[in-house]
């Protein structure tokens, strides 16, 4: 055998990390434009908190926080969709009250 003869390399591959997602984006969306009784900011909270959890390496909670955001995020736009197109309709018959008094 000699000092330059063929070698074997092996290597492992480490498992894939899960990436959870943080919403970030979204939540800034809701608690900039649509916030209603602040569920955009606290899910902007959550968000922050599952990223921090993400850059920690602890796959968990950051999985945790983040669903936690998901759902306080479709809370706030739901009820800030609901909400604005109350608002137009109220806006609306009120508008056409006031049209049909004059």
């Amino acid at each position: 055998a000699t000092a330059f003869g063929p070698t074997i390399t092996s290597f492992a591959q480490p498992e894939p990390v899960p990436n959870p997602q943080d919403f970030v984006l979204w939540s800034f969306f809701n608690s900039m434009f649509c916030n209603p009784f602040c569920l955009g900011f606290i899910a902007l909270v959550f968000s922050v908190k599952a990223r921090d959890k993400k850059i920690a390496q602890d796959p968990a909670a950051a999985s945790t926080y983040g669903r936690t955001a998901k759902h306080l995020n479709i809370a706030a736009l739901s009820l800030g969709i609901v909400g604005t197109i109350i608002l137009i309709v109220v806006l609306a018959v009120y508008y056409n009250n006031l049209r049909a008094r004059s």
